[in-house]
């Protein structure tokens, strides 16, 4: 999994940026968030990422803001939701208002998105409302969000990304790795993480 790149700007456009890391560039999807905050290219970056696997491609998708990329990786945990509407949904309004609709239950702004329906507007509304309304109220008392600190757990990207290659399927991959640092901590090896999910299903 790369969970992120460091590196120059070699060219960019609204829908994708090239970062040349050591001589090998890396084309990544981003949002328009990300592109309106880029710097000029030839500048230095530091991009999160999310690495898409599918059986025919690979995808990048980056992002500037950490908060962006959680809330992106929320809504692809939904049922239904790809990366490409991922992006497309993170690039249609700001994080702030993406997620007021949802904890609001505003099914309306968010099937207003183009290519989401009212069966998915009302699916991610009922599958991340409490997660949404539990990052905000912990982020109100001064404790870090969960999917902020995922971001930066690699151990757990790699985890999930082999559940879902062994057959899990993502959102109940990410559920059992959630209940797993909650009742072991956030330091456990891949191997461990990988061994816990396996005996817990």
């Amino acid at each position: 999994m790369i969970a992120y790149l460091d590196g120059k700007i070699v060219y960019k456009d609204p829908t994708q940026v090239i970062i040349d890391v050591q001589g090998v560039g890396y084309e990544v999807k981003i949002s328009l968030a990300t592109y309106a905050k880029l710097p000029a290219e030839g500048d230095k970056i530091n991009l999160f990422t999310y690495h898409h696997i599918k059986e025919d491609a690979q995808a990048l998708y980056g992002f500037l803001d950490p908060n962006e990329k959680a809330l992106f990786m929320h809504l692809i945990s939904v049922s239904g939701i790809g990366p490409g509407t991922g992006i497309v949904i993170v690039s249609s309004m700001s994080v702030g208002e993406i997620r007021q609709a949802i904890i609001q239950e505003d099914v309306r702004s968010i099937q207003a998105i183009k290519g989401v329906g009212p069966k998915t507007a009302q699916r991610i509304v009922l599958d991340l409302r409490d997660r949404l309304r539990k990052d905000e109220l912990l982020a109100k008392a001064g404790v870090e969000t969960v999917p902020l600190a995922k971001q930066h757990n690699t151990n757990r990207s790699e985890a999930l990304a082999a559940l879902v290659t062994l057959g899990f399927a993502r959102a109940a991959a990410e559920k059992t790795l959630d209940q797993i640092q909650q009742r072991h901590g956030n330091d456990l090896s891949v191997e461990d993480l990988i061994k816990f999910a396996l005996k817990s299903n």
